[in-house]
């Protein structure tokens, strides 16, 4: 990867729900599915769900930083996710569907510590950030099927973003 070429990982609950917000970015050239964070290698979706991996579901953004900042892409990360939640995310539970943000080197972390400061401090939740920030680990793709899931399989996943309560949580939050 070039200089100005950057990876980002988050981990937002179903990565289904964690791909479109990114794709508004000019700068934002892949966004793939998958898993992080766990112990297994090459871990399926199967082996993912039953929370004994290790791994959780996330995103991996290849980003020109020349024209998208971190900090734009950890906001709106922040905006995607219950940050107060450890036990998953809306309707999803378990360790396969919880928050992290995987820093890549050490400009990343000190962003994302800062970042997490301010949502906290000036954040609209009145409880603690517990969205951890730890250091990237071995980054596995998602299968096919999973890949671009919001367009393959656009109304199942508008009724499931609807279902899981997070656009409710978002609308109330952070509005339209």
């Amino acid at each position: 990867m070039a200089d100005k070429t950057k990876l980002a990982t988050f981990a937002g609950g179903c990565f289904w729900c964690m791909v479109g917000p990114f794709e508004q970015f000019e700068g934002v050239l892949s966004i793939t599915s998958g898993y992080t964070g766990g112990s297994t290698e090459n871990p399926t979706y199967e082996e993912v769900c039953s929370n004994k991996t290790g791994h959780v579901e996330a995103v991996q953004i290849e980003y020109n930083s020349e024209k998208v900042s971190y900090r734009e892409l950890l906001n709106t990360f922040w905006k995607q996710i219950d940050p107060t939640d450890h036990g998953g995310q809306f309707n999803d539970r378990g360790e396969s569907y919880q928050t992290a943000i995987f820093y890549h080197d050490e400009p990343q972390k000190l962003e994302a510590e800062q970042s997490r400061k301010e949502l906290d401090k000036e954040g609209p939740f009145n409880k603690p950030i517990v969205t951890p920030i730890i250091p990237a680990k071995t980054f596995y793709p998602a299968e096919e099927y999973h890949q671009d899931y919001h367009k393959k399989n656009q109304f199942h996943y508008l009724m499931y973003r609807k279902g899981s309560g997070r656009e409710g949580f978002i609308k109330e939050y952070w509005g339209e």
